[in-house]
């Protein structure tokens, strides 16, 4: 495995360079010291709301590109770099379908705030984790602003008591299993690759000068960009099958692992 042509790293967060915590390693930050030093790109790429991931990495945020929200919105320091929202009539039309789902919670996903009802004070408290600005309002159906997405919520299992109900938008939008608990659907063009490889031109780069981490199907597309991708011990199956390297999980430090293999 030859690393030396690497100059971007992009890693998910959520079960990949989060521990079961949700905390950042302070041996990251130190290892991010030496990539940037050698000139290294860092790319932080979640489904989780833009200021939970800046939360996460705030003595960072300004040498970062940030993927937020599954790749429907990206920014480096304060431009914007990339923004997808979904169409009003498809909100309408995702809105009118889930209210026929039972013991779910959505949320309506902005660039910079999310927004949801207050039925449920054991969800707002889990909900604080992921989107650090958000607010509640009586009605979805009313809101009228442009939107990244819309997240669903299960408190068991997202891949069983969600997606059956929605896959059928899947024919015009993306429809991700994006976590255990979570789902989320936006724009065709709103996932992690979409948005990576605008990133890659960007910067010009090609498949073999990106490293990429990944622990379940919304990190797939950028999975695929990369000669370089690797999956977590702790990975979906079909991260697994997908990724042409893997590492150790998220509580053992594999984002970290790796890292350092690059930077020697």
């Amino acid at each position: 495995m030859d690393l030396s042509k690497i100059k971007m790293v992009v890693t998910d967060m959520d079960g990949t360079l989060l521990n079961s915590n949700h905390q950042v390693s302070d041996h990251f930050f130190d290892l991010f010291k030496s990539l940037k030093t050698q000139g290294i790109i860092f790319v932080a790429a979640s489904g989780r709301q833009y200021n939970s991931i800046i939360d996460k990495l705030d003595s960072i945020k300004d040498d970062i590109i940030v993927i937020a929200e599954n790749g429907g919105f990206a920014m480096k320091q304060n431009t914007e770099l990339l923004a997808t929202p979904l169409e009003q009539q498809h909100v309408n039309d995702i809105l009118k379908a889930l209210n026929q789902i039972p013991n779910i919670h959505p949320v309506l996903c902005g660039k910079h705030k999310a927004y949801l009802t207050g039925k449920s004070n054991k969800f707002i408290s889990k909900l604080a984790e992921y989107y650090t600005e958000f607010e509640i309002i009586d009605d979805l159906s009313s809101f009228e602003s442009e939107l990244i997405k819309i997240a669903i919520y299960h408190f068991e299992s997202s891949e069983q008591h969600i997606y059956p109900f929605v896959k059928h938008f899947e024919s015009d939008l993306k429809v991700k299993v994006s976590g255990e608990n979570w789902l989320d659907i936006s724009n065709r063009n709103a996932h992690k690759g979409y948005a990576l490889e605008k990133v890659m031109k960007t910067y010009n780069l090609k498949s073999d000068e990106v490293m990429v981490f990944g622990d379940y199907n919304n990190d797939l597309e950028m999975l695929a960009l990369s000669d370089y991708g690797f999956a977590m011990e702790n990975a979906h199956p079909n991260v697994k099958k997908a990724a042409k390297y893997s590492t150790l999980s998220n509580d053992e430090n594999g984002v970290e692992h790796i890292l350092k293999l690059l930077i020697k």
